[in-house]
């Protein structure tokens, strides 16, 4: 197999901004009576806000309690409490390789793109500065389905005019390594073994990753 493209999940894999997100949706939880674990928000990993919502109304025993429009304001509420959250952030919250492995790639001639379900890549990507480095960004402003679907993953590559079995996805869920296996991409893990079955391969985070065994260069 020859890849030819990389296409990276941001939350858990380039940078750490699932610890506001959690931060966001426990303060809502607690806004609404019930407290929200660090164990129940792996559930919320990969999936988009309005079915993350639904999950943890779930959690709080009152999914069935509240109206279309209820929700919609909530999650906006909880969107705004992240945006100020990741306004603040800035390169020191790149997680370990990141930068170093999208520059390799790029130098090498090989495809990078963003496929993420969060709709705030643009900003996250600039506050960290990483932005430049990718040749096409998708995230949930540019699909309707979530993952496991793979839309996220395969519009990159349609963008970019690589085949699918050309691209390797690398992603920290569950969900995320479901869709780039639907897609028919490599589906590389990044974490621990046991919470990404799916995953072709898994590393703990980028600094591990191989690329030289998986990627044919262009010299």
């Amino acid at each position: 197999m020859i890849l030819r493209c990389a296409i990276f999940d941001l939350d858990g894999v380039l940078v750490d901004t699932a610890k506001y997100h959690y931060l966001a949706w426990k303060e809502l939880a607690a806004k609404l009576g019930f407290d929200f674990s660090p164990q129940q928000n792996e559930r919320l990993k990969g999936v988009s806000r309005m079915d993350s919502l639904n999950i943890l109304l779930e959690v709080g025993r009152m999914r069935e309690r509240f109206t279309a429009e209820e929700k919609e304001k909530m999650a906006q509420e909880k969107n705004a409490r992240y945006v100020a959250y990741i306004s603040k952030m800035d390169s020191s919250e790149l997680l370990g390789g990141a930068e170093a492995l999208l520059r390799q790639l790029r130098k090498r001639g090989i495809k990078t793109a963003l496929g993420s379900a969060s709709k705030n890549s643009q900003l996250i990507l600039q506050k960290v500065g990483i932005a430049s480095l990718f040749d096409v960004i998708v995230d949930g402003n540019d699909v309707s389905h979530a993952k496991p679907d793979p839309e996220v993953f395969t519009l990159g590559a349609d963008r970019l005019q690589i085949p699918y079995q050309d691209c390797a996805v690398f992603e920290d869920s569950e969900a995320g390594l479901q869709a780039a296996k639907r897609a028919g991409m490599a589906a590389i893990g990044i974490g621990e073994r046991k919470n990404l079955p799916s995953a072709d391969v898994v590393y703990q985070d980028l600094t591990q990753f191989p690329a030289e065994r998986y990627f044919k260069f262009i010299q």
